[in-house]
């Protein structure tokens, strides 16, 4: 990574000082760029870092707690009592609760029932829930689901990355399309004032009609003319590439006129976006991260829903506490000398407990009508990226004929026209055609650019080959 950053570094080192040579900056370098320091690429790795801190709450609920009760009373000299209850409780999986306690009590208006040694009283027990809560609960159910909440939060991270290298890949091909496009205006507006330069020279000479010479003027300030729209257009496509780069998440970079967009970018776009060895036909939809997503959702919910059939049976807790004075005494816990108790609760309609168990089963329902929907929409939106995309490279193909032939006809007019057998109203009028041809061409490429960048993005493919 480091040398990644000091090439990055390099590259970009002539945004601080003025040089006439241009840099020509990859889409591969530019997304590289984009998915190391992009602000929310970073944020994007605080959702897995959400998902292992509630992980780790979710396990807190099964750390061992120590409790301590302490409570005394003295009023006019006199000591009512002094009570001291210390427990050691650790929770284990399955519902059940080890516990530990020493209990020390004194005073002269104590319970009966408080009355104990006066060493204290030490005791080991369990409580086991028989019913609700044994083999599920809400522990237990929060422990699987912060766990799915990680995997989960790996494929949002993924689709969340993804979506913003697809908002930067879409950029970029606009940055290219207008720098194309300015590019084209650049190369006719010299042949304009090329061609205004000789009628001009011949108009004095005699050999042509001032009327050449005004209409010469008027094609070379129309190309002026598109020429500074298409470079206000390529301005405003870079300041707004400039939005996804940053050398770190506090330092933006803003492109400077002599970084250009890569020509080349038609044979190493399917390279760049990880789509040249993708076979759609074979494609495992199910290994697609917005399934998985949905997928991990459902097993939670499956969880909540088995917690709130678990809470349809009734609350019976049996507790059982060995007594002994002496502790360091292995043999002094018998079953001789005890404290047990049971604990049962049951309310009689469950009208909450059968609407939580309702809710949870609609909201299951409701996910997996969910995920057939999804699984549905992505096999039609790749057959259709699909299909696009072998539409634009027949396109392309026609676009190119055209732009050649138009190159051709513009090439004999204006023959023809040296030769005094053409007008230059038709010279211009072929000029027109092509220079149409070529904008279409380049809007078709840039569609082709933006469909390959689509389905980049219905496939997540975030992993990017980066120079």
């Amino acid at each position: 990574m480091r040398a990644f950053i000091l090439s990055i570094l390099f590259c970009f080192s002539g945004l601080v000082s003025a040089q006439d040579s241009t840099s020509v900056m990859s889409l591969s370098e530019y997304l590289g760029y984009v998915k190391s320091f992009h602000p929310i690429v970073k944020q994007a790795n605080l959702i897995i870092n959400e998902s292992e801190a509630k992980l780790m709450k979710a396990r807190g609920a099964f750390d061992p707690k120590l409790e301590v009760d302490y409570d005394r009373k003295k009023f006019k000299n006199t000591e009512y009592y002094d009570r001291l209850n210390a427990s050691f409780k650790i929770p284990t999986w399955f519902g059940v609760e080890l516990k530990g306690n020493f209990e020390e009590n004194t005073g002269d208006f104590l319970n009966p029932q408080a009355f104990i040694p006066e060493d204290g009283l030490y005791s080991a027990g369990v409580s086991v829930p028989v019913a609700r809560g044994l083999l599920t609960n809400s522990r237990m159910a929060m422990l699987r689901q912060s766990r799915l909440y990680v995997k989960q939060a790996q494929v949002d991270r993924q689709l969340l990355v993804n979506n913003i290298l697809y908002n930067a890949t879409v950029t970029y091909f606009n940055w290219l399309k207008t720098y194309n496009e300015k590019g084209v205006y650049e190369d006719f507006l010299s042949n304009a004032e090329m061609r205004f330069i000789g009628i001009k020279k011949s108009f004095e000479v005699g050999d042509k009609p001032a009327i050449d010479t005004l209409e010469a003027r008027i094609a070379l300030n129309n190309r002026k003319l598109y020429l500074e729209k298409s470079r206000i257009t390529f301005v405003k496509s870079s300041l707004e590439l400039s939005n996804y780069l940053w050398l770190n998440a506090n330092t933006p970079i803003e492109i400077k006129d002599r970084i250009i967009p890569d020509a080349n970018t038609f044979d190493t776009i399917d390279l760049t976006l990880n789509t040249s060895n993708l076979d759609i036909e074979s494609f495992d939809i199910e290994n697609h991260p917005k399934l998985q997503s949905l997928d991990y959702k459902f097993q939670n919910l499956n969880i909540e829903k088995r917690l709130k059939l678990n809470n349809l049976l009734p609350q019976i807790d049996l507790q059982y506490n060995f007594l002994s004075q002496t502790p360091e005494v292995s043999r002094s816990f018998s079953t001789s000398a005890y404290k047990s108790g049971v604990n049962m609760s049951f309310p009689l309609f469950l009208r909450k407990e059968r609407g939580d168990l309702k809710l949870a089963k609609i909201k299951l329902q409701d996910t997996k009508f969910e995920i057939q929907n999804t699984r549905v929409g992505l096999k039609n939106k790749i057959n259709a990226i699909s299909q696009e995309l072998d539409s634009y490279i027949i396109q392309n193909d026609y676009t190119d004929t055209i732009v050649d032939d138009y190159s051709k006809m513009l090439s004999a007019e204006e023959r023809k026209f040296f030769l005094g057998e053409s007008s230059l109203f038709l010279v211009n009028s072929r000029e027109s055609k092509l220079i149409d041809a070529k904008l279409k061409a380049i809007e078709i490429e840039n569609s082709f650019f933006k469909t390959k960048a689509k389905l980049f993005n219905v496939l997540s493919l975030s992993e990017i080959q980066m120079n």
